[in-house]
């Protein structure tokens, strides 16, 4: 690891004015990510700006009956609050089918937004890795690529989004509350994350300067009907192939309104809005599921080693619209898919 400098933050602006004046600095929070990513050297910031000690730490209730989970929310106490357990249970399921509990008690929400793609590549700074380095290469489109994208993906880059909360969040239309120099704005998760496209250096669009303040839920959850299906090498610990958040609104046997966001398949969370309105006013029925399962991969391209995704990820979808029709998500605690 190399050398760096060390400030603690006092409040907001204070953490707003040292990363602006830094090109090299980086938040730390609970450090899951980027402790790690300093020690393999593929992140070298010359500074971390402490912010564990503002004030980012509720879950607060919205005027419009949702909820606002500040950025240092840890991953364990978004998990296991009461609030999020009764009316968004897909997100609750999301957070704990991810990582270990030591993680998630240290892992915060802002974190878990900006953590960085699990690419082996991009963690081995003896390989090209244009995430890494710009215009070295992407050595994934011919090497080892079983965990790579399906979706979205460009001739610089084919790495995949490592969250299992931002899948939830995203099929949950949350907003990202940031604050930087001009001020306070909000981004709908959808804009929140980047594709790849030719500069897969930059993951975000947050700006130069911006701190994340915290994630607002709207007032529906999908609480009655709703899943999180992770698919993964093994049971636990394990990054997803292929993951899927559906949440439903249903009229009798037939889907009214849905949502529909999947994981392992992008260099972000994946949302096809043509896809849901396909299911809108259709039977809840293995023919409906297969149609949109079908639109959402209607582009997908596999390589030499994760082909094999392409058609894991239709079962899966229609697996997972399935639980959240029949209102029997997939439980975390017994990880057989039902």
């Amino acid at each position: 690891m190399r050398p760096f400098s060390y400030v603690r933050a006092a409040d907001i602006d204070q953490a707003r004015r040292e990363i602006a004046a830094d090109p090299s600095a980086k938040f730390i929070a609970g450090g899951t990510n980027l402790i790690d990513l300093m020690k393999y050297d593929v992140e070298r910031p010359m500074r971390l700006i402490d912010i564990t000690h503002l004030p980012l730490n509720t879950i607060e209730e919205t005027k419009d009956g949702g909820l606002r989970i500040g950025a240092l929310v840890t991953n364990t106490d978004l998990a296991y609050d009461a609030r999020v357990e009764a009316r968004y249970p897909m997100l609750s399921s999301a957070i704990l089918a991810g990582a270990s509990q030591q993680l998630r008690n240290a892992a915060s929400t802002g974190g878990n937004l900006l953590q960085r793609t699990r690419c082996s590549y991009f963690y081995d700074v003896d390989t090209p890795c244009n995430k890494r380095e710009p215009g070295t290469g992407c050595q994934a489109l011919l090497g080892f690529n079983r965990y790579h994208a399906l979706l979205g993906a460009s001739t610089h880059c084919i790495a995949t989004h490592p969250s299992d909360m931002c899948v939830a969040l995203a099929a949950l239309e949350a907003k990202v509350r940031v604050a930087g120099s001009d001020g306070e704005r909000t981004i709908p998760f959808v804009d929140f994350h980047r594709l790849p496209g030719d500069m897969p250096n930059v993951d975000t669009n947050l700006r130069r300067g911006e701190i994340i303040l915290s994630v607002d839920l709207p007032a529906e959850g999908f609480a009655e009907h709703h899943t999180y299906l992770k698919l993964r090498d093994r049971h636990s610990y394990a990054f997803a192939l292929i993951s899927i958040a559906v949440g439903l609104t249903m009229d009798g046997d037939r889907v009214k309104r849905a949502r529909l966001a999947l994981g392992g398949v992008a260099h972000k969370p994946w949302r096809d809005l043509e896809a849901e309105e396909l299911l809108s006013g259709r039977p809840a029925t293995a023919e409906s599921f297969q149609a949109a399962a079908g639109h959402v991969l209607r582009d997908a391209k596999g390589y030499q080693y994760n082909a094999f995704k392409i058609e894991l990820a239709r079962r899966g979808i229609v697996r997972a619209l399935s639980q959240a029709a029949a209102g029997t998500p997939q439980p975390q605690t017994d990880k057989r898919i039902h």
